[in-house]
């Protein structure tokens, strides 16, 4: 896997302790990838005659660590389901994945709290199911996070909805949660049982996304994450939309599979951003093409999708029965 700026983790920091051993790095070990770290790897690039990207991909990881193995990712190893919501999750928080599982916002439109991948939020009510399902189900887990703040929080599920977004409010300064609050939802989205709790919890949009790839003839695992993504965003695609993405499918030319299914996602891509909201058309067909290319640019972060969530052309069947 290639490290790059906006990733986090263990083996950020492996590279961040690297570059100051040299004197390269003189920022914080934080296991953060920011700008600093980027200039130092481009630095070190540069003293080994290695094209000056900032990234550590493969190549200038086993020139810094000789011998050990490039640092493989975390979420491409897991079920499809939690690899389409940790794509669209990194999509909806501007995190990489698994940061995005504990994603925290504010206020800033209106909804109180969102929290978790999806940013199921207090003000639509998506949130507090979430919460009462872990809370039931991993009880402990949620003490030894809250401790004193325990009883608060549970009762504040329940809560009228004015109360809750009162209560919401009055721990925040100017839209940011305020601390221990924002540090505590931090750590309950890094405990594996919340986002196992998140990805159960999505598994309705993720049953819509197959059934959506049955309607078009899509196999693979990236379009299992594309129908993810649009059941996510825009709930579905209507009925006109459908008759005109059908169409353009007619007129492909016959060609190998891969080919044709990677075709076949960008019309969705394309047919599915026109219909969006006027406002939001360039946004969304930037973010269906990242998912159809299988890489680009959504919200001034680079996509992988096979290098960081082992999202590519595999039939997703296979994957899926092998969950079950």
């Amino acid at each position: 896997m290639t490290l790059r700026p906006g990733m986090s983790g263990d083996a950020v920091k492996r590279i961040e302790e690297f570059l100051i051993g040299l004197r390269l790095y003189t920022g914080p070990a934080d296991s953060s990838y920011g700008g600093g770290v980027a200039s130092a790897v481009k630095t070190y690039q540069k003293q080994q005659g290695i094209a000056p990207s900032g990234l550590v991909d493969p190549g200038t990881w086993s020139r810094m660590f000789p011998n050990d193995p490039p640092p493989v990712s975390e979420i491409a190893g897991r079920p499809l389901a939690e690899r389409c919501l940790g794509l669209t999750g990194s999509f909806e928080t501007g995190k990489y994945a698994p940061d995005c599982f504990w994603g925290v916002t504010g206020d800033f439109d209106g909804m109180g709290i969102s929290f978790g991948a999806l940013q199921w939020n207090v003000g639509q009510g998506t949130l507090q199911p979430l919460l009462m399902q872990l809370f039931d189900q991993h009880t402990e887990v949620a003490r030894n996070v809250f401790h004193e703040h325990f009883d608060t929080i549970s009762a504040l599920r329940t809560a009228p909805l004015p109360d809750q977004l009162a209560f919401a409010r009055s721990v925040q300064n100017r839209g940011a949660l305020q601390e221990p609050w924002h540090g505590m939802l931090s750590a309950l989205g890094r405990t594996p049982e919340c986002q196992n709790v998140q990805t159960a919890y999505a598994n309705k949009t993720f049953q819509q996304a197959l059934q959506m790839c049955g309607d078009y003839g899509l196999l693979s695992e990236r379009a299992a994450a594309l129908m993810f993504d649009i059941a996510t965003q825009g709930g579905s695609i209507s009925g006109i939309v459908r008759a005109q993405i059908m169409a353009d499918f007619a007129q492909l030319p016959a060609g190998d599979a891969g080919g044709n299914e990677v075709a076949k996602m960008r019309i969705v891509a394309n047919r599915r951003a026109a219909a969006s909201n006027p406002r939001f058309v360039d946004d969304v067909r930037t973010r269906k093409l990242a998912i159809a290319n299988g890489s680009g640019m959504v919200h001034g972060i680079f996509y992988d999708l096979d290098d960081m969530f082992g999202l590519g052309l595999n039939p997703f069947a296979q994957s899926v029965a092998a969950a079950q």
